[in-house]
């Protein structure tokens, strides 16, 4: 089977216990793609301008000597996680996300936690992987911390399926690749979800009497969409479903229990200038499973 990521996992480490699930995630599929494991933490330097930076630099060395900690300690949950993977870690100064998204473009996946040590309570997704699967050059996977208690973490067993979301856009079809390898890796289903409409509901009562002819022209664009990477991959077992409502509502349902979904930066409705759609975005502040985030392929 030929990979579309073979570059190394990418984890982000920030001491935070988000960043400690998205490290055991990360190894786990560092193990499923036989890659190495990068654990990477970036420390803020204090800006030259603030007054007595100077003195400011035991800070400093207690900032490094901290994200080292945090590092070693991901290292050592990564490697209890999949000991087989060979692991190394990163320790650089400067902005976080412009270093991560920088280190992407050498990478096969980032792997995110869904907020760190500088999120508020109250805010679901972080501003660090909002920006990170916006502007990164690979996929970037978004690890959600299990709420509510009892319920299975990101990192630990999983059967269910990896879904998909389908537009026939470019980064939708980067998506389907992504999701048929997934699912493949993990020896689980695909389902593969196809929502055609976000109509106000008086628009698509006016349609009814011709959601039939309409209905099997989406379900035959599915397939179609679907035929290349199902050749590839003919071991997955694959199911589409095909609705008329709009996509993110479907995805967050077939997400609940799902062990992975997967969509593109932007689908066909996005707008230009937008460079992460609606639809993503609610996938990453709500999915209950890891959210994979797949941007157009690399020219």
């Amino acid at each position: 089977m030929t990979q579309t990521t073979t570059g190394p996992v990418l984890v982000g480490v920030d001491g935070s216990e988000s960043a400690t699930r998205a490290a055991r995630w990360a190894a786990l599929e560092a193990a499923r793609r036989d890659v190495p494991l990068v654990l990477a933490h970036v420390w803020t330097p204090v800006p030259v301008s603030v007054p007595h930076a100077v003195a400011l630099g035991a800070y400093q060395d207690a900032l490094i000597a901290q994200g080292r900690q945090w590092l070693d300690e991901a290292e050592a949950a990564a490697r209890d996680a999949a000991p087989g993977v060979v692991t190394s870690t990163d320790l650089v100064g400067g902005s976080v996300a412009a270093r991560l998204i920088g280190r992407s473009a050498s990478a096969g996946m980032v792997v995110l936690g869904d907020r760190g040590l500088g999120g508020f309570s109250g805010l679901i997704i972080g501003s660090i992987a909002v920006a990170v699967s916006t502007h990164a050059h690979c996929p970037v996977v978004v690890v959600r911390t299990a709420e509510p208690p009892g319920t299975t973490p990101p990192d630990g067993p999983q059967t269910g399926p990896v879904v998909v979301g389908v537009d026939g856009s470019g980064t939708s079809r980067a998506a389907v690749t992504f999701a048929f390898e997934a699912a493949s890796l993990r020896g689980v289903p695909l389902v593969a979800v196809h929502a055609w409409s976000d109509l106000p509901v008086t628009t698509v009562w006016e349609l009814t009497t011709a959601w039939d002819a309409i209905e099997r022209h989406e379900s035959e664009q599915l397939s179609t969409w679907l035929a290349q990477d199902r050749a590839r991959h003919p071991g997955v077992r694959v199911e589409e479903v095909v609705v008329r409502e709009g996509p993110a509502r479907v995805l967050l349902e077939h997400a609940e229990r799902a062990q992975l979904v997967v969509v593109g930066t932007r689908g066909r409705g996005g707008f230009r200038g937008l460079l992460l759609g609606s639809t993503s975005q609610a996938l990453i502040h709500h999915a209950a499973c890891p959210v994979a985030v797949v941007p157009l392929p690399r020219s």
